[in-house]
């Protein structure tokens, strides 16, 4: 199988958030998988009146690789992925920014990783790659809010940004901070919460990452 270019969507139009109880479809951006084991046979037992074998050497069995961390398969296996990410938005919040079309932000308080909203931001990516699309509205018709409700978080505003075909956290955050919109999500001053999650693409995919990352804050 031949590889797939790490091919990068245009931008489509970033609308803006909105708050409970109507749902939110914040935040657009279009940027654009082994193993094996065995078992050694139980030598014979020795024959009575014969001296016992000495048995040849085995060689050592390769080791086998590691098992995967638990959860880098919502990470695309990218190291310290929440830390890293949280780290990333944070420090540009902490900045402030100039969002383009959607003005100047000034620094502004730094995101709690919640738990709910990465279950929400995984579900939507494990979505997107189980059938191939790239959109902000759900196979099942959902958006953002409805996701978000779903994985248990009660929240007053959610917002969300999406990406396709980027392999690292440096190169996500740089294209959504140079989008107006997405942009004005990662430095929007009502948000409190932050879950992202990063779902690879396969064989039958367009892409060969999948990123949401879903912003909130509770009721």
């Amino acid at each position: 199988m031949s590889a797939r270019p790490a091919a990068i969507r245009p931008l489509a139009p970033c609308p803006a958030p909105l708050t409970a109880p109507a749902a939110v479809l914040a935040g657009l951006l279009v940027l654009a998988g082994c193993g094996g084991g065995g078992s050694d046979s139980p030598a014979p037992p020795p024959v009575a009146g014969l001296p016992t074998p000495t048995p040849s050497p085995v060689p050592s069995p390769t080791p086998a690789p590691p098992p995967p961390t638990p959860g880098t398969r919502l990470t695309c296996s990218i190291p310290n992925f929440q830390a890293d990410m949280l780290e990333a938005v944070n420090a540009r919040r902490a900045a402030g920014a100039s969002c383009g079309a959607q003005g100047q932000f000034p620094p502004v308080a730094a995101l709690t990783w919640n738990a709910a909203l990465a279950q929400s931001a995984a579900g939507h990516s494990d979505d997107m790659v189980a059938r191939n699309f790239f959109s902000h509205t759900g196979s099942n018709g959902s958006n953002v809010g409805d996701r978000a409700t779903a994985a248990g978080y009660n929240w007053r505003t959610v917002g969300e940004n999406i990406a396709a075909g980027q392999s690292s956290i440096a190169q996500v955050m740089d294209g959504w901070m140079k989008s107006d919109g997405h942009c004005a999500n990662l430095m929007n001053a009502q948000y409190r919460d932050i879950g992202v999650a990063c779902v690879s693409g396969n064989a039958n995919t367009s892409y060969r990452t999948y990123w949401t990352q879903n912003f909130g804050a509770a009721r």
